[in-house]
């Protein structure tokens, strides 16, 4: 047999494993383990005393593979991430961000849903979790809609909608995995997201006023801020955008010349930053317990699914699977522009039955090499490439098409990590109440990707600048 029959049996395997409820982590690393030992002992015509070094030679291989890939730096920035936001949420600054929120856009039709949305896009700025940011607003925002009058579904849904824009705005946790897996730079990645994630935000935003004009007592606005109290719930908000431009800084030098360090030094430094705050906020010993807690339970289970998917992703290199699809996408006679809208289509399928770190990280090691080879080659020139842009760029703006792609997989049934998040911090919802609620923010995903794809600068008019 071929190594890509074993490749292709044993994917079928590990996608039967996950539809029947198995880990990500544990049937793709089972899968990648089962993998390489049939491919060790296929070279060797199947003799039944060659299997033990079959096994030997697999366990080894697979064994290896989680420290060499894992021990790198630019993952360092995960944990980091993930704490900003933990602690952020104990110095106070996710009330207060909300607050000025309220006060500045809540006169708007759908308003205090409005102030929703920028103020998770806001706290995502300094937290890479999106299951954090929606635990943090369930229990800030939906008691305030609820009291005015909000259906407690659509309530729901604009928080676990509005988590999502931490996958995509900076820090995210998403993007350096992304950056890690397809080896591109990790800094440019990060400042390629604030833009398409701020879009995004303003599009959810849109959506509410729109349904607020529509449908009469959708969302009544609130009012009865006077200039004075307006201005009033800045200062204390200012902490978050002086987060974010330390983090920036050290990403991306916006007055020239290098940059200050590095985006794991960046990460590490917004950490300590907020932990300052926090303390001087008056954080307990036990809220710090309870952050660092919080932030390696979710870091460990990010490990965990990259460690498992990587062995997986060794197989898959053996089995020259990601070659063959590859050459397979590229020899079909349709437009590349059309091939890349399938691809898309099809992780909003995925997105139904898998979580998005582990959707990506099986799926990239294939797609990947495909999208590059549609655009002409990584190492292409933007005169030479089909979607006119060179290599590094298309990576770039690929990369933030895939991240959008996967907020779906954080708030579509039956998997939607982020409405069981928002189910489980409210006892007044259950999870179908929250899947109804995100229902309407599918149209705006729809718009926004759209928007991505027909116009590329969107993504990567701040990255080239770096």
């Amino acid at each position: 047999m071929e190594p890509i029959e074993i490749g292709l049996i044993v994917s079928g395997v590990m996608v039967l494993f996950v539809v029947l409820g198995m880990r990500v982590a544990f049937a793709a690393g089972m899968a990648g383990l089962i993998g390489l030992i049939w491919i060790f002992w296929a070279k060797k015509g199947y003799d039944p005393e060659d299997f033990g070094w079959a096994l030997t030679v697999a366990v080894k291989t697979a064994g290896q593979v989680p420290h060499s890939k894992v021990a790198s730096q630019a993952l360092s920035l995960i944990p980091t991430f993930i704490l900003i936001g933990y602690l952020a949420y104990y110095a106070g600054l996710t009330k207060a961000l909300f607050e000025a929120s309220k006060r500045w856009v809540g006169w708007l039709p759908g308003g205090l849903a409005v102030s929703t949305v920028f103020a998770t896009a806001g706290f995502a700025a300094v937290s890479g979790a999106s299951v954090a940011t929606s635990a943090v607003f369930a229990r800030i925002a939906i008691p305030e809609m609820l009291k005015i009058g909000y259906d407690k579904r659509f309530a729901a849904g604009v928080v676990a909608a509005g988590g999502t824009l931490a996958s995509l705005i900076p820090p995210s946790a998403i993007l350096v995995i992304y950056a890690i897996i397809v080896e591109q730079d990790v800094g440019k990645l990060l400042l390629a997201g604030f833009i398409p994630g701020a879009f995004s935000a303003l599009i959810y935003g849109l959506l509410i006023v729109s349904l607020a004009l529509a449908l009469p007592k959708f969302g009544p606005p609130v009012k009865g801020f006077t200039w004075a109290e307006r201005f009033q719930s800045l200062p204390p908000a200012m902490p978050i955008f002086f987060v974010v431009f330390i983090i920036i800084f050290f990403i991306y030098n916006p007055f020239g010349g290098d940059a200050w360090g590095t985006p794991t030094e960046g990460g590490a430094l917004g950490a300590f930053v907020v932990f300052l705050m926090a303390v001087a906020k008056g954080m307990r010993w036990r809220q710090f317990r309870d952050a660092l807690l919080e932030t390696a339970k979710l870091a460990v289970m990010i490990f965990t699914i990259i460690w498992g998917v990587l062995i997986y992703v060794r197989f898959l290199g053996f089995a020259d699977l990601p070659g063959a699809f590859s050459d397979w996408i590229t020899s079909l006679d349709q437009s590349p522009m059309l091939t890349l809208v399938m691809i898309l289509l099809a992780y909003a399928v995925l997105g139904m039955f898998m979580d998005a770190i582990g959707m990506l990280l099986l799926t990239l090691p294939v797609v990947y090499p495909a999208v590059m080879a549609l655009n002409g080659g990584e190492f292409v020139s933007a005169a030479d490439s089909t979607f006119g842009m060179s290599g590094p760029m298309c990576a770039i703006w690929f990369g933030i098409l895939v991240v959008k792609m996967a907020e779906f997989c954080l708030i579509t049934p039956p998997i939607g990590l982020n409405c069981f998040v928002v189910a489980g911090v409210r006892d007044d919802l259950t999870v179908q109440d929250v899947f109804k609620g995100v229902t309407p923010f599918f149209i705006a995903d729809a718009i926004t990707i759209a928007l991505l794809v027909a116009f590329p600068a969107i993504v990567l008019w701040l990255p080239s600048l770096a």
